[in-house]
């Protein structure tokens, strides 16, 4: 279809490198719901007649219907998903269809294909993310009462709940949805009817084609629209750091699984054994999802490399975006619906997460504070609890077994009161600052997550 100024055939090795319908064929439905707008936007400008509309019309949907049933034949020597649809239009009704193409470039045409494909899939990436918001929130609310040490540089740090440890990861995939929508808008603009590279002497509506595929911007310089990969790095960058943000998690749970922690059992149904070992239960979904987080930051540095030495406009490097933006997002939403479902069906053993909470060093910084309500200064205070805890660990003596005297060795400001600092329910009540993981903050939290959520 396009080899008029060619004397020669294209070698088969060339076809092999250049073909794309291998994998750009899943933009079908969006190619026909571009095209039909298209040939709306021609007969609108007269240049198709009512009854060549209605051909190209009823053509499309049933070639579209053909595709999405597995019956339709694609052929590699036609390159891609947009000249294989157009040839057998034009195979099938005739000189209606050769019109199709008129004032459109596959440039303008892929551009548009790919905005409608990623803005569809941001809606249903952000149904997934918000099943997956709920999936702990969830688990927060089973365990709303549930305790366990907090860890900085993987030491235990300081006791908060398991809820409040869940909804960290909550605010995460809140911040993924936040940056997701923001893309969508630098998604949602309408391309079709930049041309190649500068429009048509045709005169085509392209507000009357933004209306009709309900976009609500233009892009105002075709150079930069049939050329621009932003707004699919863009998405790319989402899909990788929510990637990031299920890696955290997964590290946490692998780490909670095991038995040096025996804080989390995960459910058989999302793990599996060893080939050798009989007695190994092993946190393969974590474990695949912290893997396949290289992958989505890999599809993004790669499309990031591809683009970074073009000059304007349109380039045939262009056509590597789109295995790297489908891997993305078949990952993620694989990964987030098997992630949920597992979520649901983890079961945390609150005894020994209480147990590993009680240890006292764990209120070390209370008992700091405790010195600095008594009238010391906050840097003495914390120096004097430094010393105290190397002494209990020379003396191999917990702090509360510490007589009175012995915390008077490194302050006079502790009175007997200060036994109480070790109580751990106490503890948690008093953290009570906006954010903090007291039992109150963390249920409103939980209440005020689950009516969002739901309104959603």
């Amino acid at each position: 279809m396009l080899r008029g100024r060619f004397q020669q055939e294209t070698a088969a090795s060339m076809q092999r490198l250049s073909e794309s319908v291998s994998f750009d064929w899943r933009l079908f439905r969006f190619d026909i719901l571009g095209s039909i707008a298209h040939a709306k936007a021609l007969q609108k400008a007269r240049l198709l007649t009512v009854d060549e509309l209605s051909q190209i019309e009823t053509g499309l949907l049933g070639i579209e219907k053909e595709i999405a049933a597995g019956t339709f034949a694609f052929r590699p020597e036609l390159e891609d998903v947009h000249m294989n649809i157009e040839a057998e239009l034009t195979k099938r009704i005739g000189a209606a269809g050769a019109k199709l193409h008129t004032a459109r470039s596959r440039n303008d045409q892929v551009a548009l294909d790919l905005r409608l494909y990623l803005r569809n899939e941001c809606t249903e990436i952000r149904a997934l993310l918000i099943d997956f918001q709920r999936a702990l929130v969830e688990l927060g609310r089973k365990y709303s009462n549930a305790v366990l040490p907090g860890y900085t540089h993987l030491q235990r740090a300081q006791p908060v709940l398991l809820a409040h440890h869940f909804l960290a990861y909550v605010e995460m995939i809140e911040r993924d949805k936040e940056r997701l929508a923001d893309a969508r808008q630098r998604i949602n603009r309408m391309p079709l009817g930049s041309g190649a590279i500068a429009a048509s002497t045709i005169p085509i509506d392209r507000a009357y084609v933004a209306q009709l595929l309900d976009f609500p911007e233009l892009t105002r310089n075709s150079m930069d629209a049939v050329s621009d990969r932003d707004f699919v790095a863009e998405m790319l960058f989402v899909l990788a750091l929510v990637g990031v943000h299920l890696s955290r998690l997964s590290e946490d749970l692998i780490l909670f699984a095991s038995s040096e922690f025996k804080f989390v059992k995960i459910s058989d149904a999302y793990s599996t054994g060893s080939s050798l070992m009989p007695q190994k239960k092993n946190p393969d979904v974590c474990e695949l999802t912290r893997g396949k987080t290289g992958r989505l930051i890999g599809n993004l540095v790669s499309l990031l490399t591809v683009v970074k030495g073009l000059p304007m406009t349109y380039n045939r490097d262009l056509q590597e975006d789109k295995e790297a933006v489908f891997d993305s997002i078949d990952q993620t939403k694989l990964v987030l619906e098997v992630y949920a479902a597992m979520i649901r069906e983890l079961e945390f053993d609150t005894r020994v997460m209480q147990q590993a909470a009680s240890d006292p060093a764990l209120l070390a910084t209370d008992l700091a504070d405790y010195l600095v309500l008594h009238g010391l200064p906050f840097r003495q205070s914390h120096e004097a609890i430094g010393g105290l805890v190397a002494y209990s660990q020379k003396e191999q003596r917990a702090l509360p077994d510490l007589s009175l005297e012995e915390y008077r060795r490194f302050s006079d400001r502790f009175e007997p009161d200060l036994y109480q600092v070790f109580q751990l329910d106490r503890a948690m009540t008093k953290r009570v600052a906006l954010g903090a993981p007291s039992a109150k903050n963390v249920a409103a939290q939980l209440e005020a997550w689950d009516a969002k959520l739901r309104e959603q």
